[in-house]
């Protein structure tokens, strides 16, 4: 089982910047998959980009695509979500997520969450 802690959310600008942080804790977290999901208020888990153990395989969700880059440092056990040209649209609640294996963009497959950090973009 692997324990994974989110940062890095906060308000920002339509256009702007923010860079999302996860830190997996465990012996073999650097050995899982990991994954960034979002849950904006009413609306279902979305898949937003998932990273292979190795770092070799990277998707990500067709909204965010181009504008999001999922990152992993396995010396430091970290995942990270750097978003550029936020829309308001992509505000929500975002989970870092794990699973044994490779990547996957179903959650249900996803056996260890965060708690989740609030982005809210401003228009």
């Amino acid at each position: 089982q692997v324990h994974l802690a989110e940062s890095g959310g906060g308000l920002v600008q339509a256009g702007d910047s923010l860079t999302l942080s996860c830190e997996a804790s465990g012996r073999t977290a650097s050995s899982y998959a990991l994954g960034w999901f979002r849950q904006a208020a009413g609306k279902e888990r979305e898949f937003v980009a998932s990273i292979s153990s190795d770092s070799e395989n990277t998707y990500y969700g067709d909204s965010v695509r181009g504008r999001f880059t999922i990152a992993r440092d396995n010396a430091k056990n970290t995942v990270s979500l750097q978003m550029n040209s936020l829309k308001p649209e992509d505000t929500a609640v975002y989970y870092c997520a794990a699973r044994s294996g490779g990547v996957s963009r179903a959650s249900v497959e996803y056996a260890s969450w965060g708690q989740g950090t609030q982005v809210t973009v401003s228009s």
